[in-house]
């Protein structure tokens, strides 16, 4: 376990600010996000964007890395060099966690025969106008589910003739580790805000500098 991370899930003050102020963050990347209505896929990286701002606000920016390669595709942050995972999904119940996004069939199959958990995990389950949360997963707990019932169960690949946007850990997968008694959690209750935002007026404000 992470002892950062385990401190994090325990400061009463940072508790308190996330579960006061992460709903109306997200709503805001939401919005920015949006286009007609429809929120795009560029949430995603927003969203993650502003929880590696938690640790930077938490932890001071030399103990926090967020410029890595894209030859570790599963890590999104490095904290005080132990990286991390960093996961949001947004629905009544939590599913639908992508391991890794692709449309060929042949490369989900080889994925599933050499992935394996690797990484602490901060999953961010979105659940407007209810309840949700946010979740420290470690590695260890991530692999010890793993070994217990088998990548064939914990990994769930996409359906041949469909569209596939990747593929994902499996609910039943999904659940036993956000319920592990040795995950942490922050509960959060997701209520927007009545929120004025332009996504154009910042950009409009630095033309119309100088």
């Amino acid at each position: 376990m992470n002892d950062h991370l385990k401190d994090l899930f325990r400061d009463r003050l940072i508790i308190d600010k996330v579960q006061r102020r992460l709903p109306y963050m997200f709503q805001l990347a939401e919005l920015e996000s949006s286009r007609a209505g429809k929120v795009g896929m560029e949430v995603g990286s927003l969203r993650e964007r502003i929880i590696s701002s938690l640790l930077i606000y938490k932890f001071g920016e030399k103990n926090v890395e967020t410029d890595l390669p894209i030859t570790e595709p599963e890590i999104d942050v490095k904290l005080f060099g132990s990286p991390i995972s960093i996961k949001t999904i947004t629905g009544k119940e939590p599913a639908g966690v992508k391991l890794i996004w692709t449309v060929d069939a042949t490369k989900a199959r080889q994925f599933l025969e050499t992935w394996h958990p690797r990484f602490d995990l901060i999953l961010v389950h979105i659940n407007w106008s209810s309840l949700g949360g946010v979740y420290y997963i470690p590695d260890y707990v991530q692999q010890r589910i793993f070994d217990e019932i088998g990548k064939d169960k914990y990994i769930k690949l996409p359906k041949q003739g469909t569209n596939p946007r990747g593929v994902e850990i499996s609910n039943e997968a999904l659940k036993e580790i956000m319920t592990d008694e040795e995950t942490m959690s922050i509960k959060i209750e997701w209520k927007k805000t009545n929120v004025q935002y332009n996504a154009f007026k910042r950009w409009v404000d630095l033309w119309s500098e100088g």
